[in-house]
């Protein structure tokens, strides 16, 4: 609860700093309006690796649409994102999602984090050859070779705080709380990941280096898997 009314508090005392900025005629552009993102996410001008707050900028803009949308229609839950969103049209967050997808900035260096030789093997395993027998295809099936994603949707991987990929992971893992476009595929490879697995895959993709773009489409077999599941389960949008 403190840490939302502390968000709030920042976020109303950004509004008031721009109000009073206006009286210096400050552009009406779309980066002095989601100046407000930064409060989180950092500033424009400067990389950051908060641990709860993931890099926005380069994301690839189909799936940053879609989180925006998420967040406000209430598929993917968090308070402040969703009352920052409320009252916005697809029109306007496509523009915000094109906007932080256009950003070129430097990404932070890897995490120094300890990682034993064990939990190393273990990742490199799920993240290139997954476990066919429990069903859990290889992370770069779908989040590319390089690990930077898969146009249009699926975000990459590297460049986060391994606190916030342990989070989403478990979000999954303990019931899918995020929902997506092909979220029930997270849902349920998640769900088939021990802890000792989430923790190691999340640490060990934040010592990776960032390199590379986002590969151009999933592979037949990846997206036949995602397509069936969003058919049973309808619109997972």
């Amino acid at each position: 609860m403190k840490h939302f009314i502390f968000i709030i508090l920042l976020f109303f005392t950004s509004l008031a700093k721009a109000a009073e900025a206006l009286s210096v005629n400050v552009p009406d552009t779309l980066a002095e309006r989601v100046k407000a993102c930064a409060i989180c996410h950092g500033a424009e001008d400067r990389h950051s690796r908060d641990a709860y707050y993931p890099r926005i900028a380069g994301k690839l803009e189909g799936y940053l649409f879609n989180q925006l949308r998420h967040f406000r229609d209430g598929r993917r839950y968090y308070q402040p994102m969703a009352i920052l969103l409320e009252n916005m049209s697809d029109e306007y967050l496509q523009e915000i999602a094109r906007y932080f997808a256009a950003l070129d900035l430097p990404y932070p260096s890897p995490e120094s984090v300890t990682l034993l030789p064990s939990e190393a093997n273990l990742a490199e395993k799920l993240v290139y050859s997954g476990d066919l027998k429990r069903n859990i295809p290889a992370c770069s099936a779908c989040h590319g070779k390089n690990l930077m994603g898969t146009a249009p949707f699926v975000p990459g991987l590297l460049g986060l705080h391994s606190t916030y990929l342990t989070a989403q992971l478990g979000g999954w893992h303990s019931g899918g709380l995020i929902r997506g476009k092909i979220a029930n595929c997270m849902a349920d490879i998640a769900k088939q990941l021990t802890y000792e697995e989430i923790n190691a895959v999340s640490k060990w993709l934040t010592t990776q280096p960032v390199s590379g773009k986002p590969a151009n489409q999933l592979s037949p077999e990846m997206a036949q898997r995602c397509a069936s599941i969003v058919s049973e389960n309808g619109d997972a949008r």
